[in-house]
């Protein structure tokens, strides 16, 4: 099992992750404004799977890099790094978008919003990063890399759906409430670059050290 610190350090960097803007988001909050809530919650079922697909994919690709490549392990923690440093931008960059400022979808049954949840997960790069470049970040060498990934993964998905079925529940109040107060969005977006961005500067230094 990873240290504590490591499994606290991974559920902060997960937090940020699900709390920034991006396919996943966007499409349940389109879904549960324009559906219903129930809607999100099914289309939320979809996109768990889908991180399951990536989490068993990632975990065992990873072990078989580290065992096989030399220099492995620093690589892909400076690859993590730098991804953290481009969401940071993606925040704060101007002409940011907020996901509750969403499009009509027509209505369909829950077999259909769930592919198209685990289609939309799928799809998403950002999804394939956090699994490929971040995880390496909090996995140590010395212990066993598969179990580690496997639990650091099960974190993440527990907080991601978590999160995202408070958001989808909420959306309607949310999109409301942002709406009559833009303000709060740019200090959303302000926030959560900073930290993204402190967080990819200290596990740069970290990867340096290493």
């Amino acid at each position: 099992m990873p240290h504590t610190s490591a499994l606290l350090g991974f559920a902060l960097v997960s937090l940020g992750m699900v709390l920034t803007p991006g396919p996943n988001m966007i499409y349940l909050i389109s879904r549960s404004i324009t559906q219903g809530p129930a809607a999100g919650i099914v289309s939320l079922g979809g996109v768990a799977l889908g991180f399951v697909f990536y989490l068993l994919c990632a975990a065992f690709g990873i072990t078989a890099l580290l065992f096989a490549i030399p220099y492995a392990y620093d690589a892909l923690r400076f690859a993590g790094a730098a991804y953290l440093l481009w969401l940071a931008w993606q925040a704060l960059k101007p002409g940011g978008r907020s996901p509750f400022q969403v499009k009509t979808l027509q209505v369909d049954g829950p077999r259909k919003l769930f592919a198209m949840g685990l289609v939309t997960n799928l799809l998403n790069p950002k999804i394939a990063m956090l699994y490929l470049a971040l995880l390496p970040q909090f996995i140590d060498p010395a212990g066993s890399v598969l179990t580690q990934s496997l639990a650091l993964g099960s974190i993440q998905i527990a907080i991601s759906v978590s999160v995202n079925a408070m958001i989808a529940l909420a959306a309607g109040s949310i999109a409301v409430f942002l709406g009559t107060r833009p303000s709060w969005l740019l200090v959303q977006r302000w926030l959560m670059g900073t930290v993204l961005a402190g967080l990819a500067v200290k596990m740069a230094l970290e990867a340096r050290r290493a």
